[in-house]
């Protein structure tokens, strides 16, 4: 039909038409109407060339954003704290770097035109550092610990504020206070309960101002603020992701999604994940969370927690891709391994609240470590825009970026602008710099502008060696053995033999763990009949655990053999390779000789190693859980 008339017209085209239409070309507006008429005549699908091409995501100004992030991919330098790095934190508005190890230490280090310049350093707790926060203006900084406490410092003057004691060891805190506020606010909670306490951050009442119990059903695991909205997002154990304000009712603010119902926060009950990791973005559009078990990376819209990205960094898709040859840098078969050892030891309690993701200044990137280094994600055009430390022995956890100007003075007259003078230019320049731990390591490592990176003087020793530390301890407090164990399990009581003279590091590292309960509630994960029952995993799938310092320990081989059942060996993944699993074996297992270190026989409950032995299994995991209670140390 054509012009409104109803008499039926042929598909063929006359001569005059088509002369027509080669005589509008040269008119694009002409050429636009012939095209739409003729489209009726035009049936069936249009050829690929014809086809409307998908646009393809730009974010303007893309490459200075880039220009912004660090230059060199390599470190160009790293600095050392006694024992392993637990967190860093990069200031706002102060520009100060704060560092705290898994011992209690707090260091600060102030940033300067180029690099940092130590500060001063805090033993701000005696055991862990389980959480750390830098407040939105900057000024203030806080640290919890296992000792139950908290401690509040003021960056600017690099000084001890405050400290107050709590009933129970804490888990997570934040400041939840807007910049400029007169009474700064710290939100605690803790691992005994599912309150959120909010105290005064002045430190001068040791009493919390305000107690919230009915937000959340569980344990309270991750706190971040977010200035722009002034609102607090929480995360607890089970999975469940909550909005509140922190003053007048400590309700979800007005100024955000109106019913839960319509966001994606249940994302993490569905896939059965909890959050690790929880940052809001510089602009506070958006916030980032990385979860366990599935290693999925989401970041959601603030206002309407709405799902905007999901990126999956889990074991089996990357194990794919670098079967297949997709990933983003293949990997030599034998390196690829040993890269996904380490990742399968992430999952642990001691390294997975370490894992965080971090926006830059502009908000359109994200960096997180991964298997192939730190990424940059354009999360506009879902790219991989750039890689850091893909060359480097370091598995990244805990990362802080800076992007500012440290020599920048805050007045500059339009001579001085116009002025080709280059000690401005030098001042007005970038040092940007990105910060990480790794996985196991005692150092924390910095990537900047420089270039010209030499390998033998980056890695600054700037505190004692190791091993000279561990020998004065050893000298004033020996080393914990013992000479008999008992392993109360949920079947009975297995008692064990020690043999501290033929493998004492064994020994001093079984008994350490099981004092400190390190043992208690762990599973026999693996047990085959007429062979052996393994333990000692507290993953309880045999991919976890670790030695009491940290890292693998050689092996110690003897006279001692395994010619007898109920030997009591260490489990390892090849040759030094010793962590925290060991076995009890059922027969004469002489193939493990020279293999696997022996530290022990048990001499009675030998009833109840044969009643772990003949339980039911499934692919050698015991179909019911079978635990250790805990050990005793005669």
């Amino acid at each position: 039909m054509e012009g409104g008339s109803s008499t039926p017209r042929s598909n063929k085209r006359s001569r005059s038409e088509v002369e027509g239409e080669g005589a509008d070309q040269g008119d694009p507006a002409l050429a636009e109407q012939n095209d739409d008429t003729s489209s009726d005549d035009d049936i069936g699908p249009q050829l690929p060339s014809l086809a409307p091409k998908k646009k393809r995501r730009i974010l303007p100004y893309e490459k200075l954003y880039i220009a912004a992030l660090p230059s060199s991919t390599r470190y160009s330098k790293s600095l050392m704290h006694k024992e392993q790095l637990s967190f860093v934190t990069m200031t706002p508005f102060t520009d100060f770097l704060i560092t705290s190890s898994v011992d209690g230490v707090v260091k600060f280090w102030k940033k300067v035109a180029v690099g940092i310049e130590f500060v001063k350093e805090f033993r701000a707790h005696t055991g862990e550092i389980k959480s750390v926060s830098v407040s939105s203006d900057g000024r203030s900084f806080a640290s919890a610990g296992v000792d139950n406490s908290v401690k509040i410092f003021d960056v600017i003057t690099f000084d001890l504020l405050s400290m107050f004691t709590l009933e129970a060891t804490p888990k997570a805190i934040c400041w939840v206070h807007k910049r400029g506020a007169s009474m700064p606010l710290l939100a605690v909670s803790d691992e005994s309960s599912h309150s959120i306490r909010v105290y005064d951050g002045r430190g001068e009442n040791q009493s919390p101002l305000h107690t919230i119990s009915k937000l959340h059903r569980n344990p309270i695991t991750l706190m971040v603020y977010n200035n722009v909205y002034d609102c607090v997002v929480s995360v607890d154990d089970g999975g469940m992701v909550e909005y509140w304000r922190p003053y007048g009712d400590y309700e979800k603010p007005d100024n955000v999604f109106e019913y839960k119902s319509s966001t994606s926060l249940f994302e993490f009950k569905k896939s059965k994940s909890v959050p690790v990791s929880l940052t809001v973005s510089p602009s506070g559009l958006h916030f980032a969370t990385f979860s366990f078990p599935d290693r999925k990376i989401r970041i959601f819209d603030f206002s309407t927690a709405k799902l905007y990205r999901t990126y999956d960094e889990s074991i089996v898709t990357i194990t794919e891709m670098q079967q297949a040859g997709t990933a983003l840098q293949k990997l030599e078969d034998v390196e690829f391994g040993r890269r996904l050892a380490i990742e399968r030891e992430l999952e642990s309690p001691a390294l997975r609240n370490k894992i965080d993701i971090i926006f830059d200044e502009s908000s359109h990137f994200i960096l997180y470590g991964s298997i192939l280094g730190i990424k940059v994600i354009n999360t506009l055009t879902n790219r991989v825009v750039k890689v850091f430390g893909k060359d480097e022995n370091i598995r990244a956890l805990n990362l802080c970026l800076y992007q500012g100007q440290p020599q920048k003075k805050g007045v500059v007259t339009v001579s001085m602008a116009a002025s080709a003078n280059p000690l401005l230019q030098d001042a007005e320049a970038r040092d940007s710099m990105l910060v990480c731990t790794g996985s196991g390591k005692g150092r924390f490592y910095m990537f900047t502008n420089e270039e010209e990176i030499s390998k033998s003087e980056r890695d600054v020793q700037n505190e004692k060696p190791k091993q000279l530390v561990v020998g004065k301890q050893t000298e004033a407090k020996p080393a914990e053995s013992g000479t008999a164990a008992i392993l109360h399990t949920t079947y009975g009581d297995v008692h064990i033999r020690l043999f501290p003279e033929a493998a004492p590091k064994a020994v001093e590292n079984f008994v350490t763990h099981s004092k400190n309960g390190y043992y208690n509630n762990t599973i026999f994960h693996r047990v085959i009949r007429k062979f052996m029952i393994q333990c000692g995993d507290p993953l309880g799938d045999g991919t976890g655990g670790e030695s009491i310092w940290g890292k693998e320990f050689e092996d110690e081989f003897s006279t001692l053999k395994h010619d007898k059942p109920y030997t009591v060996s260490m489990a390892n993944a090849g040759p030094n390779t010793n962590g925290s699993q060991f076995f009890i074996t059922t027969e004469k297992t002489p193939w493990l000789d020279r293999k696997h270190t022996i530290f022990g026989r048990a001499v009675q409950g030998l009833d109840v190693i044969h009643k772990i032995e003949n339980t039911r299994v499934y692919k050698e995991k015991p179909e019911e859980d079978i635990k250790i209670i805990n050990i005793s140390i005669l």
